[in-house]
């Protein structure tokens, strides 16, 4: 019940708050946590790959079983004192395990630069938000890495972290925002990363395996919602979600192509290389920076949407099983 009525609050904070800077947040702890674990699991494994990629499994495991323990923990400990307490610290870790008012306002930074022209403004706005090379971008590809950013964030940023706190509360939610963050910060593969963050890459891989293909699917229902075209965002959904080469990101970046009636991904250079890849949706007009904002409302009606049926889903739960009027 407590997570009932948590999820919602968190949810609706996030919204109106997005992720003031000056708060502190789990994701920097935790970001913080492996910059610091990572230099001494180096040293106490055999400098081989097979030792790195063990290193690797400990921190792998480590951080995510940590986050969840220690806000089981905390929230247990409140509870004892009172269980209004619980559900404010309940309620402020689903606030802060969400992403979806900061993902828009950085997004629509990258666009109102876009609509300037100021294309090295742009290309700075956009790399705060996305992993790959920005200063090979032009105008039109600073615009499609935002749009894209808002795709694929839509599912690692909201949808996934949603799931996961409907199903266990702030606890799961937080080792789940550990499991993104280890992937987002050692799961490259680069000469530095591509033994040591393999177990935190397949993780991620396996926890939003089911949490992807439900925000795909959320985005089609938005987009028929909004009145955009879900009739094309389920044809290129269908086709092009596995045209990737991670097995969940093309599934919510596909129906946002067909949805906003544009291509989305391609070649990208990360690190100095280019990785190929293969282009979504159909051929069209070019993305445009309106479509920046469109995407965003795309966003925000796949995760209203998606929260909707977490908690008609808990709801029926608990009513089936006779606790939701205790």
């Amino acid at each position: 019940m407590t997570v009932l009525l948590a999820l919602p609050a968190g949810f609706l904070l996030d919204l109106l708050l997005g992720d003031p800077r000056w708060m502190p947040h789990p994701v920097r702890w935790m970001g913080a946590a492996i910059g610091k674990l990572e230099p001494p699991l180096r040293r106490w494994f055999p400098q081989t790959p097979k030792g790195r990629r063990a290193a690797g499994l400990v921190l792998a495991v480590l951080l995510p079983l940590a986050s969840f323990l220690l806000a089981w923990g905390a929230l247990a400990l409140c509870g004892m004192v009172s269980p209004w307490l619980r559900f404010l610290l309940e309620a402020f870790w689903c606030w802060q395990a969400l992403a979806m008012k900061d993902l828009k306002v950085e997004s629509t930074l990258v666009q109102r630069q876009a609509e300037q022209g100021d294309l090295p403004a742009a290309r700075r706005a956009v790399a705060r938000i996305v992993g790959r090379d920005t200063q090979r971008l032009s105008l039109e590809g600073v615009v499609k890495a935002a749009v894209e950013t808002v795709a694929e964030n839509s599912s690692d940023g909201v949808i996934a972290p949603m799931l996961y706190l409907a199903l266990g509360g702030a606890p799961l939610g937080l080792c789940y925002k550990a499991v993104n963050t280890l992937d987002s910060m050692v799961g490259y593969k680069n000469d530095k990363y591509l033994d040591f963050g393999r177990y935190s890459a397949k993780l991620d891989d396996v926890w939003n395996f089911v949490p992807s293909r439900l925000a795909g699917l959320c985005t089609v229902a938005g987009a028929f919602l909004l009145g955009m075209d879900g009739k094309n965002a389920w044809r290129i959904f269908l086709r092009d979600r596995k045209k990737h080469l991670s097995p969940n990101a093309a599934q919510t970046e596909s129906a946002y192509a067909g949805a906003l009636g544009v291509q989305l991904l391609g070649d990208a250079w990360y690190f100095g290389k280019l990785v190929k890849k293969q282009p979504l949706g159909d051929p069209g007009r070019p993305v445009q920076a309106r479509d920046i904002a469109r995407a965003n409302r795309l966003l925000y009606a796949s995760s209203t949407l998606f929260l909707l049926l977490c908690l008609g889903a808990r709801a029926l739960i608990l009513f089936l099983t006779g606790r939701f009027f205790l």
